[in-house]
């Protein structure tokens, strides 16, 4: 009895799974997803949308994953749902398919001849056995199979092609799989990132979206050059990354990257996406005062540290600001450490005569507004140089191929299933009012108008090559 019931409860799993319903309804609901998917902003274009949210329909929204649905788990099973019910099916019209694929009807089938139209008739002199032997070898050239059969009723031949026609619509069912899998397997072991390189600098670490964490690449990516060109309106008209792929110290691929135009090294595809600057050089000139009063111009970089000429102490340029404040102009923080004592920070602004008519000058006696507050020094901005970055988006899919694999199967299996068939030709040799009579029948599991027309062909090829008119005599 526990073995009934689980065979019961075992076919009952089996026709779920292989049910054409299913289907129907797993594609409903994978369209709707991907509607959502379409209609809802996903990864990082979902931010201000979702500040539009109220808090409850955000929370809705993130429990299920939809700013970044395709790669959400409850996708992820829907896909698996559709594939397991893919297998199931094929499985299960398997053996169907199979004894259609094996099967060699008899040649001498009456049945294809009942209601035959009298075009498909045609006599002629030569006797049964002569006339036997040159259809054989018409149908040879035609058909990849043929078969004969002699009875009293007459001389039967039988030719087929497109057997394999059958297997066509497992050729679509495959590819759907390999499609299916390849998404799987980029969604699960591939990655999107981005990173920021200054022009002139190095990375080999990226950062996962979403995550936020960092990633190491295994190589190293050095921007060379950085260039942009601008409509006279001031929109950029384009830009390009000059990018060299290093691995110990090799340069093993360059090229420059520009939008629409990503460049693939290693298995990861870079791709431009963004620019922008940040600050480079900050030119300073610093006067010391006293008994050798002296004046030197000099040239830093935010964050490292530059020792102070005829004194123990360091300063570095902590902060810079294009416009400090949107109205004091081009501004740089700097913080001198002496040997002894307490770090000094003060702000040095390149725009002084502007700043004083408009500021009250008192305003400037304030350490951090001062720029002569580590005495005996001044410091005087001269120029703020600005550098330009590259924004590369990163992704890594190792199911692309899976993906391609899967269309170029499609499409054969499309072609299969679409425009070949499993055509079945027979030809009666037999006696009639004293001649020898010739009859064509044949079938085809599609396409019975070109099924119609090959027959057509096949009588009038046979009719010439008895008679040499192609009519009836």
């Amino acid at each position: 009895m526990a073995k009934a019931g689980n065979d019961k409860k075992s076919n009952l799993l089996w026709r779920f799974f292989s049910s054409v319903k299913l289907t129907l309804v797993l594609l409903i609901i994978l369209a709707i997803a991907s509607l959502f998917g379409t209609l809802i902003p996903q990864q990082e274009g979902a931010v201000e949308y979702a500040r539009r949210l109220s808090p409850g329909m955000f929370q809705v929204f993130s429990s299920l994953n939809l700013f970044d649905m395709y790669h959400s788990s409850w996708f992820r099973i829907i896909i698996a749902l559709l594939a397991l019910n893919l297998i199931v099916c094929s499985i299960n019209r398997l053996p169907a398919t199979l004894r259609l694929f094996r099967a060699l009807p008899r040649a001498d089938r009456s049945r294809p001849f009942e209601n035959l139209p009298a075009e498909r008739h045609f006599s002629i002199d030569p006797e049964t056995d002569e006339a036997g032997q040159r259809v054989s070898k018409f149908l040879k050239k035609q058909y990849k199979r043929v078969d004969s059969k002699d009875t009293p009723k007459g001389n039967f031949y039988y030719g087929e092609k497109g057997r394999y026609s059958y297997f066509g619509v497992y050729l679509v069912h495959l590819s759907v799989l390999i499609i299916l899998i390849g998404g799987i397997v980029g969604s699960l072991f591939g990655f999107e990132a981005y990173v920021n390189i200054a022009e002139g600098e190095t990375a080999d670490t990226v950062a996962i979206r979403q995550k936020m964490t960092p990633k190491k690449l295994g190589f190293s990516i050095r921007c060379e050059k950085f260039i942009v060109e601008f409509y006279k309106s001031g929109a950029p008209k384009e830009f390009r990354s000059d990018l060299k792929f290093l691995s110990g110290g090799k340069v093993l691929q360059q090229g420059s990257l520009r939008v629409n135009h990503p460049i693939t090294f290693n298995g990861i595809t870079f791709y431009q996406s963004s620019y922008g600057t940040m600050p480079g050089k900050v030119h300073l000139r610093i006067a010391k005062s006293g008994d050798n009063p002296e004046s030197l111009t000099l040239e830093a970089e935010q964050g490292n540290p530059v020792s102070l000429p005829g004194d123990g102490a360091q300063f570095q340029v902590l902060q810079v600001d294009d416009n400090l404040k949107g109205m004091m102009g081009p501004a740089a923080m700097i913080s001198v450490k002496p040997e002894q004592g307490d770090e000094v920070k003060f702000w040095v602004f390149q725009r002084v005569e502007m700043l004083k008519k408009r500021f009250p000058g008192a305003m400037f006696k304030a350490p951090i507004l001062n720029p002569s507050s580590y005495e005996p020094y001044t410091f005087f901005l001269e120029k703020l140089e600005n550098r330009y970055y590259t924004g590369l988006q990163v992704a890594r899919d190792p199911g692309v191929s899976l993906v391609w694999l899967g269309c170029f199967v499609m499409v054969g299996g499309f072609f299969v299933t679409f425009f070949t068939s499993h055509r079945r030709v027979w030809v009666r040799v037999s006696k009639f009012k004293g001649k020898t009579r010739i009859s064509v029948a044949g079938r085809a599991n599609k396409n019975p108008i070109g099924m119609e027309r090959e027959l057509e062909q096949i009588t009038s090829k046979l009719q010439n090559l008895f008679t040499g008119e192609g009519k009836n005599p």
